[in-house]
């Protein structure tokens, strides 16, 4: 209705029985339109508000669920202070929590510590534990649990291969939640000694820590618990059953079980994969990577520092102390062909102590590279100039006469290292490499456990093929210097050499990046002048994971048991909720 005042328009809402009669009139066709009308009108009013609300929602990681992980080796020693095999490192990770923690891009943040304070000399650290820490068992963190860590590491007869990182440190209690430790000098890469599994004091001490039942039964602060554990009749572990630990530091993890079956090898781990018995799985070569790869497996990849060589025991067998021989080695190797088809591309071929990007600046060797049939040239002639003839089965011999007597020696040596399905093929195809230029190589093949204790601890082998593990360049320290020839030393080559041994100790203490730098480059050169080694390859971390497990991060791991740095993050359920609600 309208009405007309002083030029103005006045509009009237239609009073009810206005509305009622309107509708009553409509035809047929009018309330088809009507209808129609209102259909689209709630359609689109349900599609607008269901888009406003997805704008305000956001989807978050939930608790629960379940993942299962196959593992090659059986756990012995899962304790911080004695794991080596990757069995042990691998569970360790998941069950221990340090002081300090790595985060996947390779930062050290607060884990077991609420605060760290340094002095300005670098020289004391002070830390302070968070209120209201346990281990899983219930009992509470204190600082002597810290001190009793490092005690059993620095205990001579233990022989712990984290010795050498703790040397000249000294650690003091202050009170029962404030730890002091007190180098001898400044140490670049300290913080990152902090972020090692602190054991219960309560359950270790009164035992000798080789014999403790907590080896394979261990309870810590990290992120997951024993919840069962499944053992053969010799007590050797099948598998764990954790359970997400709801009082770990930073927080309780978001997958509540992690299932761990332990295997003996490659090729039972592989088909407890095609069976669907677990769903992730770290051991497996590149090889059988590329295999699972096709066939639709979620693979994942990453750079690891980690240099694979042929580490030379001069003690036992001399001729490695004649460099034209070694040099002969090294040239007769065919290290792309290794990376091509052991690693099948997952992996560099290296020349170098130092793996790529373990520093912001890395000296590179600028020489041309030369092919593979001027490499058997070159050493072809560097043998028989240095006396080398075949004898009439092919392989190399050198007569020399002292006092009037002949003597005639082989020039033959034996390789050492473990039956993991990529070393014993990169072995065989070194065998190869080497008897086609005359050199008699016998290759040794052990499992993990049997290669550290019968072969490396004792130094029993003439080369040893053998990985290490670079975490940080102070760990060049552990593998070269002179002090760490003898167990739980890691110098497998037992190199000496005093100039190298003043570098890397300079380095150890030198604070500017830059200036450390320049030490390792001089250190290479010294090292790769002396030859007490072969440096082959660096591979890829090579990881299966399940399609339904979401937020891992390996971008920046130094080592396979660091694909757990993030665990407690991982997840494979989800809620949608609104936005402010999520932080």
């Amino acid at each position: 209705m309208e009405n007309q005042n002083n030029g103005i328009r006045r509009f009237k809402l239609p009073s009810k029985p206005e509305i009622v009669s309107a509708f009553l009139s409509f035809t047929k066709l009018e309330w088809k339109v009507f209808f129609g009308f209102v259909l689209v009108l709630l359609v689109s009013t349900l599609a607008i508000l269901q888009t406003i609300n997805k704008s305000f929602m956001v989807e978050v990681p939930m608790g629960g669920g379940a993942f299962s992980e196959g593992i090659v080796g059986s756990p012995r020693f899962v304790n911080p202070v004695l794991a080596t095999s990757d069995a042990d490192l691998d569970v360790a990770s998941l069950i221990y929590s340090g002081l300090m923690r790595k985060n996947p891009n390779g930062e050290v943040i607060p884990d077991l510590a609420e605060k760290v304070d340094v002095s300005k000399d670098g020289l004391v650290y002070t830390f302070t534990l968070k209120e209201n820490l346990t281990f899983h068992d219930g009992e509470p963190v204190t600082a002597d649990d810290v001190l009793f860590t490092i005690g059993e590491i620095n205990n001579p007869i233990i022989k712990s291969p984290r010795k050498g990182s703790w040397d000249g440190i000294n650690v003091e209690k202050i009170d029962e939640k404030t730890i002091q430790f007190t180098l001898k000098q400044p140490y670049a890469s300290f913080l990152e000694n902090t972020t090692l599994g602190i054991l219960p004091a309560h359950l270790w001490k009164d035992s000798p820590i080789e014999l403790n039942d907590h080896n394979v039964n261990p309870i810590g602060t990290g992120p997951y618990m024993v919840d069962s554990i499944d053992k053969q009749s010799d007590g050797i572990v099948n598998s764990y059953d954790l359970i997400s630990f709801k009082k770990f530091s930073l927080g309780k993890p978001y997958i509540k079980n992690i299932n761990l079956y332990f295997y003996k090898n490659e090729e039972d781990l592989l088909g407890a994969i095609k069976k669907g018995q677990v769903s992730q799985a770290s051991s497996i070569s590149p090889e059988n990577a590329k295999i699972l790869e096709a066939e639709n497996y979620q693979i994942i990849t990453s750079t690891l520092p980690r240099v694979f060589g042929l580490f030379f025991n001069q003690s036992q067998n001399t001729i490695f102390t004649n460099k034209n021989v070694v040099r002969a080695i090294d040239l007769g190797i065919d290290k792309d062909r290794i990376v091509k088809e052991v690693l099948v591309g997952y992996g560099i071929a290296i020349d170098n102590p130092i793996p790529q990007n373990i520093l912001d600046y890395q000296k590179l060797d600028t020489q041309t590279k030369t092919t593979r049939e001027e490499n058997i040239e070159k050493a072809a002639s560097i043998l028989a100039k240095d006396g080398w003839k075949k004898n009439e089965l092919g392989f190399l011999e050198k007569s020399t006469t002292e006092k009037k007597k002949t003597t005639t020696a082989p020039l033959e040596f034996s390789i050492s290292t473990s039956n993991a399905p990529e070393l014993k093929n990169a072995a065989n195809i070194i065998k190869e490499n080497l008897e086609s230029l005359g050199i008699k190589v016998e290759v040794k093949t052990f499992d993990v456990g049997n290669l550290n204790q019968i072969v490396i601890r004792p130094r029993k082998y003439d080369a040893l093929f053998f990985g290490q593990i670079i975490n940080h360049e102070s760990d060049l320290f552990a593998f070269w210097h002179s002090s760490q020839r003898k167990d739980p030393g890691l110098n497998v080559s037992m190199y000496t050499n005093a100039k190298v041994d003043k570098i890397l100790e300079d380095a150890f203490i030198t604070a500017n990046e830059k200036d450390r730098v320049k030490k390792y480059a001089q250190f290479e050169d010294e090292v790769k002048k002396d030859m007490p080694a072969v440096f082959l390859y660096s591979p890829n971390f090579v990881y299966i994971v399940s399609k339904d497990v979401q937020g891992i991060q390996i971008d920046h791991i130094t080592s396979p048991k660091e694909r757990f740095l993030n665990v407690y993050l991982w997840y494979n359920k989800t809620d949608n909720v609104w936005k402010i609600f999520s932080k």
